[in-house]
């Protein structure tokens, strides 16, 4: 039906220009709120996925699933949802959508019915022959409910000859590739698991007796947990009555973890992989600081993923850090749009110059990163017309040249600034005096080692390099198509 001409246009706008992880996972084992402790979990893991959430848990007869388009605080905020979800065990996860509709039928935890009884399953990841793996099943007789490459290892676990729950889901890890931190829970078991590359984080940690398993230590600290350790690279972790098991299905290979959890992904009052993130993205503000060089009166976060490295920096070069934007918290993701002229206010809906202290200064801008490069023109054209007398802009990481395949939203290569120009066409474009990047060297320092190893990258930085340290099968395989998890979705 034709829209009338009166009705206002509504559009999705976040006033962001930044990668997007797409999901979180929390799951707690024999804890009597463990519904309540996985809904505070996922709260703190609101930042790894922001448009859906799930809760699956167990009361010891049957698997009760509450799982909502939304942020965590919109869908578990009231004692009645939480009675819908009793139990003794729990797994949550948070969901961020990217290219194509948000659908209930994406939102994780998935369930499904097996020989051996139910199991649900959440997943922070892609994998890279999810498109393969899905066709080949598919030609088997199976039938997918999502589009989700999650669904992917339920069809696997099912088709599994393996003798119990344990075996399958090995049989179906050893089956796909791609990038993955995995929790699953059957009737008697919490399963966590991290792809043998350890490109995303899971984390182990304890309250009291119950056995948590969580994206980030962030989530085990909003509930009063124990961080105990990371999941190893390649570690099958299974808890079950008799205590924690831990096993090693996948032949050993170099770890890859994904730099840009340092950078911007992770919280920054979590400890991932033994480093504490707020003081890693310190460092790379220090590093800026001597890689750069540049006079200025103000160093000017753009908040929030730029405050960190914007400390680091004014510590390092001496010069005074002031929070010259301002960032309104309380934006939602939707909002009315009437006209042009009102869309390309949109930026200022999320942030604002702190003119009285920018007017007449020369500024360093702080930030984590360009990606299309959008945001960072209306920041730098705001903080000139609040009179800056120069403006410099700082980047915490290099340039981002490579779209990501394993987990984690990003435009088409074509899209991305870095990709399609040049330093100085980059600093023209931003509308800025001077654009600095960390260097590779700079970045791994940052994070405490000697510097980048050219030969064997210490980390995924593959949207830096373009060296992609797993298979991509699916891309290898044919024409290009995209991760199975971004697909459009119609109902």
């Amino acid at each position: 039906m034709p829209k009338s001409a009166a009705s206002p246009t509504y559009t999705t706008f976040d006033g962001d220009d930044h990668f997007h992880d797409e999901c979180g996972v929390f799951g707690i084992y024999r804890h009597p709120d463990a519904a309540a402790h996985v809904a505070l979990g996922l709260h703190a893991l609101q930042h790894r996925g922001q448009e859906a959430a799930g809760v699956v848990s167990y009361d010891g007869t049957q698997f009760n699933s509450h799982r909502a388009l939304g942020r965590v605080g919109d869908n578990f905020n009231s004692q009645d949802v939480i009675r819908t979800l009793p139990g003794e065990m729990a797994i949550g996860h948070v969901r961020y959508s990217t290219s194509g509709d948000t659908v209930l039928r994406n939102v994780q935890p998935l369930f499904a019915d097996f020989k051996f009884g139910g199991l649900a399953i959440a997943h922070n990841g892609n994998l890279t022959n999810a498109y393969t793996i899905r066709k080949a099943l598919v030609d088997r007789g199976c039938i997918f409910q999502s589009t989700s490459d999650t669904e992917a290892f339920i069809h696997l676990i099912a088709v599994s000859k393996g003798s119990n729950v344990v075996e399958r889901v090995t049989d179906a890890l050893r089956q796909v590739e791609g990038a993955y931190s995995l929790v699953a829970m059957t009737k008697e078991k919490l399963i966590g698991v991290r792809d043998p590359r350890g490109v995303r984080p899971l984390v182990l940690g304890k309250i009291g007796e119950s056995l948590i398993l969580a994206s980030e230590t962030c989530a085990l600290d909003i509930i009063g947990a124990e961080f105990m350790r990371d999941v190893e690279p390649g570690e099958l972790i299974v808890i079950d009555k008799k205590g924690l098991h831990s096993f090693k299905p996948f032949i050993p290979t170099p770890t890859k973890f994904c730099v840009f959890e340092y950078i911007y992904f992770a919280r920054p009052d979590s400890n991932v992989d033994g480093r504490n993130v707020y003081q890693i993205r310190k460092n790379i503000g220090a590093e800026l600081a001597r890689e750069s060089g540049i006079e200025a009166d103000l160093v000017v976060p753009v908040p929030d993923s730029g405050v960190p490295a914007a400390i680091g920096y004014a510590e390092q070069s001496g010069i005074p850090f002031e929070l010259g934007i301002i960032r309104n918290h309380y934006v939602g993701r939707t909002f009315i749009e009437p006209t042009q002229q009102i869309r390309n206010l949109g930026v200022k809906l999320k942030h604002n110059a702190n003119g009285q202290y920018l007017k007449g200064k020369r500024v360093i801008l702080v930030d984590d990163s360009i990606v299309r490069g959008t945001t960072s023109v209306k920041i730098v054209d705001m903080v000139r017309s609040s009179g800056a007398k120069e403006v410099h802009m700082c980047i915490s990481s290099p340039p981002i040249t490579h779209p990501c395949f394993y987990g984690i939203d990003t435009p088409d290569e074509d899209e991305l600034m870095a990709a399609t120009h040049e330093l100085e066409s980059m600093r023209k474009h931003v509308g800025v005096d001077s654009l600095v990047f960390i260097s590779f060297d700079g970045l791994y320092r940052a994070v405490g080692l000697e510097g980048r190893d050219a030969d064997n990258p210490q980390f995924c930085d593959a949207c830096f390099s373009g060296e992609y340290p797993i298979r991509l099968a699916d891309r290898e395989a044919g024409p290009a198509p995209k991760q199975l998890s971004l697909l459009k979705t119609r109902d």
